[in-house]
């Protein structure tokens, strides 16, 4: 019964037949002619026929071992393929991601994300899946999706999740009549346009039990889904808005500055990841640089 042949055996015979000689062989390989001449012998013997002629002191390959070689270097190339991909996922340069993510950090905040970490990593895939929140926490707990990005989801056992509780930051036209010394409040606003969020928002409800504290009125002149229709309207001075800080940091738009507000209103956020099985590399390095950019926003504070 033939033995399995081994890697190295190939490796040996390989070397034989390109440079027709043990002699050269085993400087190739850094071996000992012995050493090779015995695993030339052990193949033929596993295989029972001889691969070579051997006539004063030259090698002369069998038609066998040519057939051999076609497939020995068939096998060795694939195994040295697998290697380098091998290689390459221990580094995280090989892959794909499959990311879902709320429409607030869908429009620039993830994108940029993306490009940065994938700009040097050419051989990385990415599906990016915008959805509202609720969605994003339902397909990352069918264990689908790699991470995700949304606001703070009820706990579930099929989910792990890290949460931030992000200070919202107000969002005024560059020309405005407000003082610029300190963080404005309800009072400041008084009936002045505002951009918020639907009803059931619970940082719309948020601003709305503020205001009414202060015995302010807010006139909540555009009533909105997402935070990102918010800057547009802000930058064409039609009104102010408290928006979360991913929709302030990643939207550059001329027009517009942004203030502390107090009381403090906040924006819950949180990366997602399947709790029934293990995340790949590569997810696991993209979601350690989400979290560092969450906490550099945690920190972030416009100035008044």
């Amino acid at each position: 019964m033939l033995n399995r042949l081994t890697i190295q055996q190939l490796q040996t015979f390989r070397e034989v037949m390109r440079t027709g000689s043990i002699s050269e062989a085993s400087r190739v390989l850094g071996r000992t002619q012995p050493a090779v001449s015995a695993v030339v012998a052990n193949l033929e013997r596993q295989l029972g026929f001889a691969l070579f002629l051997r006539e004063h002191g030259r090698l002369t390959a069998c038609p066998e071992a040519h057939y051999l070689l076609e497939e020995a270097e068939d096998i060795l190339e694939r195994i040295a393929r697998t290697t380098r991909s091998m290689a390459e996922f221990s580094t995280r340069q090989r892959g794909s991601l499959r990311i879902a993510c709320f429409p607030a950090a869908s429009g620039f905040f993830m994108p940029s994300m993306l490009a940065d970490f994938l700009k040097d990593r050419p051989k990385v895939k990415a599906d990016l899946m915008m959805r509202s929140s609720q969605v994003v926490s339902d397909l990352v707990a069918s264990q689908e999706y790699d991470i995700g990005l949304a606001e703070t989801p009820s706990p579930r056992t099929s989910i792990r999740s890290q949460s931030w509780d992000l200070e919202c930051v107000l969002a005024l036209p560059a020309e405005n009549p407000f003082p610029q010394d300190r963080a404005l409040t309800p009072q400041d606003l008084h009936d002045f346009p505002m951009a918020t969020l639907f009803d059931d928002h619970l940082t719309n409800q948020a601003t709305v039990a503020a205001f009414a504290r202060a015995g302010a009125r807010l006139n909540r002149r555009f009533v909105l889904r997402t935070f990102l229709p918010a800057i547009q309207l802000v930058a064409h001075g039609m009104c102010a808005s408290l928006v979360d800080r991913i929709t302030a940091k990643s939207c550059p738009t001329g027009g517009i500055v942004f203030r502390s507000f107090t009381p403090r209103i906040t924006s819950g956020i949180a990366i997602l990841e399947p709790a029934h099985r293990p995340q790949p590399l590569l997810a696991q390095a993209f979601r350690a640089e989400l979290a560092q950019c969450l906490d550099a926003l945690e920190h972030w504070h416009p100035a008044c």
